[in-house]
């Protein structure tokens, strides 16, 4: 008898690796951090993915009970994931991001990073459909591999993006904030479009 079910491992990983999508969480990291040290940096890293690991794992856990007692719908769940992240995407593409990146009390791991960017809607939502279909301890130790695996590549994506924050400085930095901004716009206007499709389908 297998140990993991390797098939639903493989289909778990991707599926949150490509909604979490490390490799575009880069740019918005360094645009985020930038202005802050690297021990700063490095720290804000593993807080962002250790903010999205409880998350998930509490809505894996407890979600769907959690938003029947909140009488909250997956599609408002989106759409207010979507707008929050529409606020941040706006403050990068107008530069008032300067703001609350002067505040050194502020820590973007927590909001936006942690959640709703890494822990948001699609990743919830993903995560408890895995959940629903564990009926062996195989498939409860690959969702759950699944889950570590694609935590660990967005630590690692974040804290070796460091490296290149020395090379592009602030020129590159600025060019990045801007890219960040739109490709995040781009990302909360598909929740809110895909949450008002659902509203409109009844699923609301």
């Amino acid at each position: 008898m297998n140990i993991v079910d390797w098939t639903l491992l493989v289909e778990v990983f991707v599926t949150l690796f490509v909604i979490m999508d490390p490799v575009g969480t880069v740019p918005i990291f360094l645009t985020l951090t930038s202005g802050r040290s690297p021990a700063t940096s490095r720290r804000y890293a593993w807080q962002a993915v250790a903010v999205s690991f409880l998350v998930i794992t509490a809505f894996a856990f407890f979600g769907q009970q959690i938003l029947t007692y909140l009488h909250i719908s997956l599609p408002a769940l989106q759409c207010a994931g979507g707008l929050l992240l529409l606020l941040v995407a706006l403050e990068l593409l107008t530069g008032n991001e300067a703001e609350p990146k002067a505040n050194g009390d502020t820590n973007v791991a927590l909001v936006p990073l942690g959640t709703p960017l890494l822990a948001g809607p699609g990743a919830i939502v993903a995560t408890m459909l895995f959940v629903k279909e564990i009926d062996s301890a195989p498939e409860l130790a690959a969702v759950s591999l699944g889950i570590i695996g694609v935590h660990l590549s967005l630590w690692a994506a974040m804290r070796y993006s460091l490296p290149i924050l020395k090379v592009i400085r602030d020129g590159g930095v600025l060019l990045v904030t801007r890219i960040a901004g739109l490709l995040l716009s781009a990302i909360a206007v598909q929740l809110v479009a895909d949450a008002v499709r659902a509203f409109i389908a009844g699923e609301g």
